[in-house]
């Protein structure tokens, strides 16, 4: 039986934060909850999590400050801040101390666990660029040279088709969700994501027409999702 996610919840609203604990309860999470940084901090130390969810108004240590002493401890582990303002200042602090998400005030238990899911989708992605080759029905995809190749002929490509390709591969046959790679692969800041986003629609043209010569592939538009990469063997080789 697989491990249950350990998230880390520091939330000094004792309502909110009993709901939110026994919301991921209900979808298989396993939460601590403790209602100031301080506190959270010192049982932080003593356990191995693997995702925190940090309110940034909180007596005794802010959650900005405890995520800075959280990255001391383990500087991979993915955070989340909730926050009742609304001020970009307060945004931009929480990025530049670690933040991989942010959610306003009062905000939908279901967007909570999305986002969540795709911070941990993220991770599972990075474990899987590893991964040397992809067979993509006729072609192989090496991801270390950044190269497509179909029988004799070889087609470089850039880094970010490269790493789409890296992620539709690891997603194959399988809804790559659209708002999850954009974050991952562009980053970008919240000003600008409808800009990465048209960039990210364009490389998706650029690889269909990479992969047009072999009719069984195919980068379908999941409305309102992302894309699926349809493939007969799209998968790894060892």
């Amino acid at each position: 039986m697989n491990e249950k996610i350990k998230i880390f919840l520091c939330e000094d609203d004792e309502n909110l934060g009993m709901l939110l604990r026994e919301y991921l309860q209900t979808k298989d999470f396993a939460v601590d909850l403790f209602p100031d940084g301080e506190l959270g901090f010192c049982a932080f130390q003593d356990k191995k999590y693997d995702l925190c969810i940090l309110d940034v108004m909180m007596p005794r240590k802010d959650g900005f400050a405890l995520a800075q002493d959280i990255r001391k401890t383990d500087p991979e582990i993915p955070i989340i801040f909730l926050t009742a303002k609304n001020i970009k200042d307060d945004v931009l602090e929480g990025f530049k101390v670690g933040a991989d998400d942010y959610l306003t005030k009062p905000f939908n238990m279901q967007e909570l666990l999305l986002r969540i899911e795709a911070i941990l989708r993220r991770i599972n992605g990075k474990k899987n660029k590893d991964i040397s080759f992809f067979r993509i029905g006729n072609y192989t995809f090496d991801t270390r040279k950044q190269t497509l190749t179909l029988d004799s002929a070889v087609v470089k490509l850039t880094t970010k088709e490269s790493d789409l390709l890296i992620y539709l591969c690891t997603h194959m046959n399988e809804i790559l969700d659209r708002e999850y790679a954009v974050n991952t692969i562009w980053k970008p800041h919240q000003d600008f994501y409808q800009f990465a986003a048209r960039s990210m629609d364009v490389y998706i043209t650029k690889l269909r027409k990479l992969l047009k010569d072999d009719p069984r592939v195919e980068i379908m538009n999941i409305h309102g999702r992302g894309y699926k990469l349809i493939a007969p063997t799209a998968k790894n080789i060892e």
